[in-house]
């Protein structure tokens, strides 16, 4: 399983808002990350869709890659604070307020999915039972109707 991943660094946002959409397409397969990206209305997703672009063309480029981009999803994705710049904005009566221009560091992982392979059926057309859970109580049967009249 092939695993990729690319990070855009000093993005000018704070790390909170990014997480709220990076929670949007955490697990979902690319092509419907990149359309959940396209349409989502903050504008912090234009940067996340540019990380996750280049995550998939990171995956693209290493050995032993399948070459079916349908196949890969988002594996992780996850954003750090970076480093703050702090301003003085003039206030009434000579006072200083601070602002604090954040940034975040965008990280997106993008791994490929393991092909589904089909179980087999036993021959009776019948399925097989599970094991019991390990310390499981064996199931009680239902008391029928008869039974609760004599009781």
């Amino acid at each position: 399983m092939i695993e990729a991943h690319a990070t855009g660094r000093y993005i000018r946002t704070s790390a909170q808002k990014a997480g709220l959409v990076l929670d949007l397409i955490r697990g979902r397969d690319v092509n419907h990350a990149l359309a959940t990206l396209r349409f989502a209305r903050k504008g912090v997703a234009k940067d996340i869709e540019k990380v996750l672009r280049s995550a998939i063309a990171n995956a693209q480029n290493k050995d032993g890659f399948s070459g079916d981009v349908d196949r890969l999803y988002v594996v992780a994705c996850f954003a750090n604070q970076g480093p703050s710049q702090k301003r003085i904005r003039p206030a009434p009566m000579g006072r200083a307020f601070r602002v604090v221009k954040r940034t975040a560091h965008l990280t997106v992982q993008v791994g490929e999915r393991p092909e589904k392979v089909a179980a087999i059926s036993t021959p009776s057309g019948e399925e097989p039972k599970r094991p019991r859970r390990a310390g499981a109580k064996p199931k009680k049967k239902p008391e029928t109707r008869a039974k609760r009249a004599t009781a």
